[in-house]
């Protein structure tokens, strides 16, 4: 008897220690926390009516709509790197992730730096409602990794005034902003884009910061 103990005890501190190294993180993940807490949208400012949360993914579910609409966090963040999941559903429409970005007071935009996503727009780092222009294009080797219509990977790092960009491991961006006078830190939102119907999904959102926020949004 006293060996059938021992050895369901071996086994239970086997699978303790099993299931306590699979929790780890790993060393690529090392101190990235979600960027919400993945129950509500209670972080986030924004159309709760075109935003929605299912199942832990943020969903912007457009019938069409005139104004491009953000749906944002109420934390800003200055230096980080930034790791999500995205689909746009069909491959089709515009949407993107902002940062370093604040919302303009007389509508519903959000302007500063956008990593884009839609047709002609995949990986690009664009500035909305700002500049109002594409600040770097993604290369052609981008079209062989993008998956249009099924879940790709972003990356967003923004250190200093340097931003890389990357869909699914491919470099899409290597950017150093020359303007010092363009924000170094901001709030970052989702974006679904005016004009005919769309649904784009974001999920496993998260970020490390590099360094805490020490001025406030220009």
């Amino acid at each position: 008897m006293a060996k059938f103990w021992w050895t369901c005890l071996f086994l239970m501190t086997t699978l303790v220690g099993s299931f306590a190294e699979d929790a780890k993180p790993s060393a690529d993940e090392v101190g990235f926390v979600p960027l919400f807490n993945g129950k509500n949208l209670d972080e986030f400012e924004g159309d709760k009516g075109l935003w929605k949360l299912v199942n832990g993914t943020i969903v912007g579910d457009s019938p069409g709509i005139k104004q491009n609409e953000f749906l944002s966090t109420k934390k800003n963040f200055e230096d980080f790197e930034l790791r999500l999941e995205f689909k746009l559903h069909g491959g089709k429409g515009n949407s993107g992730i902002q940062f370093r970005s604040k919302r303009d007071p007389k509508s519903s935009e959000v302007s500063g730096y956008q990593a884009d996503m839609g047709e002609k727009y995949w990986g690009c780092l664009y500035d909305e409602h700002r500049r109002n222009k594409i600040l770097a294009q993604a290369p052609p080797a981008l079209e062989a990794a993008l998956k249009k219509d099924d879940w790709n990977t972003y990356v967003i790092r923004a250190e200093g005034g340097h931003i890389v960009l990357k869909i699914n491991d491919v470099t899409t961006v290597d950017y150093r902003e020359p303007d010092p006078e363009i924000a170094r830190s901001g709030m970052i939102a989702v974006q679904v884009h005016s004009g005919g119907p769309l649904k784009v999904e974001f999920r496993n959102l998260r970020i490390k910061e590099l360094k805490p926020l020490t001025k406030p949004t220009k």
